[in-house]
């Protein structure tokens, strides 16, 4: 049997001492699926006295991961520290410079110098594996990397952060509000102290780029993303969305049009008969459109210590499992030299159903002068309902449906309907998505 794969941890949290755990429980299953063990030989994070409940004694200790990532007693690096840039990127870059494979759940990291880090794991021979880093333990980055080849890839879109999803879950089954909910997802854990990262879309935003370089075979562009969080979900929305058959979820949306790749995170509404309204809670849901498959849909756990740690252990074992002279594939399914300018969709252009509230006075007219507004940007109304508001007989709440349109016209026709002086608050334009 061939020695054991020497491994170097940096960043020992939550998920790094549920990999040390992992690999010393499933040790056995490894060796037996591997041909080869895998070893802990050393590990860096910034608090050594801390106990993380793991037998560390037999790893040497590195104060400084770049010196971690270089060290010639270890064979993988792998990158559990966090953060686009920093100690992460340069322990990273350090590691593939020296012919360390390594292996990564830094979504970050990738979406902002993924281009960089494959081309230098590619002139150098060695893995740069990352399936931790986009849906938690969901294989989603092998399938579209491995499994999907000479398939062309239409569209990829998915349920990609889990406290979003928590979020939007309990405020349809309980009823309660925005707030109130994100407090107990705080509480539970599953949201941060400061939540604006999952709850605004940049986490989504994140794990999206990935997927589109995958799907495309363009260049990472995380900066182009249109993006809008749940922040501004209500509870009228929810209720409206629940009479009209849709449930609200955030997604992360990439597809290829006339214009170039359209990105974009937001909270959408998805018919309830799908698939994919029927993920709940922290789970996540991947789906990908196809040429020659058609729609594949993957869900699972999206996050926590236990699903990352295991799509961490899975890309470990695949460098355990690669011989010496292995020729590795490139590592966004496309040679790093080879992916192509990221060209930016015009988003004004994106056609598709929209949903949109209005809270408006209750005086004669204002029903019409809405209807016309719409006939007057070429907007088909699948349906127009109104609503007495509880809390203020001056008010009257009305929702659109509309068959397929553009953002420019529906986003024109608010705008007008908004200096017309009809409406008493913001009002509400969800998207509504054809759904696995």
């Amino acid at each position: 049997m061939a020695e054991a794969l020497r491994i170097g941890i940096a960043g020992l949290g939550t998920v790094g001492a549920s990999v040390v755990r992992m690999l010393a429980a499933k040790q056995a299953e490894l060796t037996r699926q591997c041909g080869r063990g895998i070893v802990p030989v050393a590990v860096s994070a910034r608090d050594r006295g801390k106990d993380r409940g793991v037998d560390l004694s037999q790893a040497q200790w590195f104060d400084d991961p770049v010196a971690l990532a270089r060290a010639p007693g270890i064979e993988v690096f792998v990158e559990l520290i966090g953060g686009e840039d920093g100690p992460a990127l340069a322990a990273v870059r350090a590691a593939l410079e020296a012919g360390r494979h390594v292996v990564t759940a830094n979504k970050a990291l990738l979406s902002r110098h993924g281009v960089e880090l494959a081309t230098i794991a590619e002139e150098k021979g060695v893995l740069l594996n990352y399936e931790a880093a986009v849906a938690g333990g969901i294989p989603v980055i092998k399938t579209m990397r491995e499994a999907l080849a000479g398939n062309r890839v239409n569209r990829v879109f998915g349920i990609l952060n889990g406290t979003a999803n928590y979020i939007l879950t309990r405020m349809e089954a309980e009823g309660i509000d925005f707030e109130t909910c994100l407090a107990e997802a705080q509480r539970l854990g599953y949201a941060e102290a400061d939540p604006t990262f999952d709850i605004e879309g940049h986490d989504t935003a994140h794990k999206l780029s990935i997927l589109t370089s995958l799907a495309f075979g363009c260049r990472i562009s995380a900066r182009d993303i249109y993006m809008e969080g749940i922040s501004n979900i209500t509870q009228a929305d929810i209720r409206a969305a629940s009479e009209l058959g849709y449930r609200i979820k955030l997604l992360g949306v990439a597809q290829k049009t006339e214009s170039g790749i359209e990105q974009r995170v937001h909270p959408t509404m998805v018919p309830v008969s799908s698939v994919i309204a029927q993920v709940h809670g922290v789970t996540n849901a991947v789906a990908i459109e196809t040429d020659m498959l058609g729609e594949l849909l993957l869900s699972g756990p999206g996050a926590g210590g236990d699903a990352t740690a295991s799509a961490v252990i899975g890309d470990i074992a695949d460098i355990a499992k690669s011989r010496p002279g292995f020729q590795h594939g490139p590592v966004f399914g496309w040679p790093a030299r080879a992916l192509t300018p990221y060209q930016r969709a015009r988003m004004r252009a994106h056609a598709g159903g929209y949903f949109i509230r209005l809270t408006v006075y209750d005086r004669t007219g204002v029903f019409a002068a809405i209807a016309g507004r719409m006939a007057e940007n070429d907007i088909s109304l699948e349906s127009i309902v109104q609503h007495g508001d509880a809390t203020e007989e001056a008010h009257k709440t009305v929702v659109l449906v509309t068959h397929e349109t553009t953002e420019a016209a529906v986003r024109k026709a608010v705008t007008e309907i908004t200096q017309d002086g009809h409406l008493t608050t913001k009002p509400q334009v969800i998207r509504i998505e054809r759904a696995a």
